[in-house]
């Protein structure tokens, strides 16, 4: 499967699970992804959140997509976003109709945005259940 292959799968299917880590307890929740491609895995959280301070103390993480009978586990580390032209087309987007309320709140700064580059994709499907798993580079 190419890493094209693994984008489309990701954008097609925008909720994930996100792994990180709380001290030594791993933590998993449900996030939605912004989009997928060559610049990087890209979507946000709230500065308020829980998962916030967990990337910010340990950016290692593995994102989980499951979709067309395929799951899709990329491995690698996080990087903080600071990239106002982003945010805005974040904000903008017809998707991201729940964020407006912060903008217009002026609360805008809560939103924080990550972006996972350069991660290790591997892939899962009943057919290939015990088969060796074979890395795609991001």
């Amino acid at each position: 499967m190419t890493k094209e292959d693994l984008f489309q799968i990701m954008n097609e299917n925008p909720v994930f699970h996100l792994a990180t880590m709380d001290g030594d307890q791993p933590r998993v929740r449900g996030m939605l992804l912004f989009r997928a491609d060559e610049e990087g895995i890209i979507f946000h959280t709230a500065s308020t959140k829980e998962v916030y301070a967990q990337i910010l103390a340990n950016p290692k993480a593995e994102l989980c997509f499951q979709g067309q009978g395929i799951q899709v586990r990329v491995t690698g580390t996080l990087e903080q976003v600071k990239d106002e032209r982003l945010k805005e087309e974040i904000f903008a987007h017809p998707t991201r109709k729940f964020l407006q309320a912060w903008k217009e709140q002026g609360i805008d700064g809560l939103l924080q945005i990550f972006r996972l580059k350069n991660g290790t994709a591997v892939t899962w499907t009943m057919e290939t259940n015990f088969e060796p798993k074979e890395s795609v580079q991001l």
